[in-house]
């Protein structure tokens, strides 16, 4: 029997995640109201959104989607969204009748005690999952997280998120040339300040060492600025689709990335760790939440600081066998157990266990 499923967006979702894996569930046809036309096999319904604040207060959006009414819930088996304190979320919650569709929650928080908890319209939010059926964890800490929160464990599946093994892949021969990339938004909370400057200290010692930034956000205009001064070894890729963002990965000979906390976020996993180590590379990263549960020795998470993440790209750009033998291991662990198919497939099997249980 297919699955119908109903996927409630926030207005800035970025593409090949949640809604996607939703997507690639076997025996689920996914209907997505979203402001952009999704990636995936998805029946698409344009929507818009009611914002009074232009901003995404991380996965919590300060917006309320226009359409979800003009929905008829007996014709869904699922509503699912990301999030307990996006206000969709809520609205997903008041939408259903007598309890049906069945209504499925993603969550990747880490913190128990998440600031925007105690702020209406996110605690309404939050308190309307209560009635949820399935909380749907992408890190072991989310389900401590909802644990502390008082919602009980036998809502709460965990199913680490996966990775297209197959398009991120690594090259015929290892990078030769030292070669660092950074893959992710290019703001303070994800570090690249922080790279730029340890990548300095580098090539002191490395002058020929390069770093390539793809992604986009407010600090560009401060990696544009390094990449125009021909002393830095900078070049920025500018935005790169996945298969940019792979073929870029295929290029270097370590992945690079800083992220420090702000005052309601935290690293969780961080999807370009599972993508560099899916191609093979080594990863070196500060020590920020919970981003140990993606990234695993002898991959090094150092703290926050220019120097240590300069010595630690010091340790694997001096010596190109270490890096062959970790990228060679965090390939095989990103097979073993982030293989996109694998994983969404346990996703439906988290799906299909409640419904088993709702029968």
């Amino acid at each position: 029997m297919t699955r119908r499923m109903l996927w409630v967006s926030l207005p800035d979702q970025r593409a090949r995640r949640e809604l996607y894996w939703m997507s690639r569930m076997p025996g689920t046809e996914v209907t997505a109201l979203a402001a952009q036309e999704p990636v995936g096999d998805i029946t698409w319904i344009p929507s818009t959104y009611r914002r009074p604040v232009k901003r995404f207060v991380e996965a919590g959006a300060l917006a309320w989607i226009d359409g979800l009414d003009r929905q008829e819930p007996a014709a869904y088996d699922w509503v699912t969204s990301l999030e307990l304190c996006s206000l969709v979320t809520g609205q997903a919650s008041d939408w259903r009748r007598g309890g049906q569709p069945l209504q499925a929650v993603i969550t990747w928080e880490n913190l128990s005690h998440q600031p925007l908890y105690k702020l209406p319209p996110y605690r309404n939010a939050l308190d309307s999952c209560r009635s949820a059926d399935l909380l749907l964890c992408m890190v072991d800490a989310a389900r401590n997280h909802l644990l502390d929160n008082g919602f009980p464990d036998r809502m709460i599946r965990v199913v680490k998120p996966g990775v297209d093994t197959t398009m991120f892949a690594p090259a015929d021969d290892p990078a030769l040339e030292p070669t660092v990339v950074f893959t992710s938004p290019l703001a303070p909370n994800k570090g690249i300040d922080r790279v730029l400057a340890a990548m300095r200290l580098v090539r002191r010692e490395i002058p020929q060492a390069r770093l390539l930034v793809a992604g986009d956000g407010p600090l560009r205009d401060k990696v544009a600025a390094a990449a125009a001064d021909r002393h830095t070894g900078v070049t920025l890729m500018g935005h790169l689709d996945a298969f940019g963002v792979a073929e870029l990965l295929r290029s270097a000979a370590v992945f690079c990335t800083a992220p420090r906390p702000t005052w309601k976020w935290t690293e969780q996993l961080g999807l370009a760790y599972l993508e560099a180590q899916a191609c093979g590379i080594p990863v070196v990263t500060t020590r920020c939440g919970t981003n140990d549960e993606a990234v695993h020795p002898p991959n090094l998470l150092v703290e926050d600081s220019a120097e240590a993440v300069a010595e630690a790209l010091l340790t694997f750009l001096r010596d190109r066998d270490l890096r062959i033998r970790v990228g060679a291991a965090n390939r095989a662990r990103m097979v073993a157990e982030h293989d996109l198919v694998t994983q969404c497939a346990r996703m439906g099997d988290a799906f299909a266990d409640i419904e088993a249980q709702r029968a």
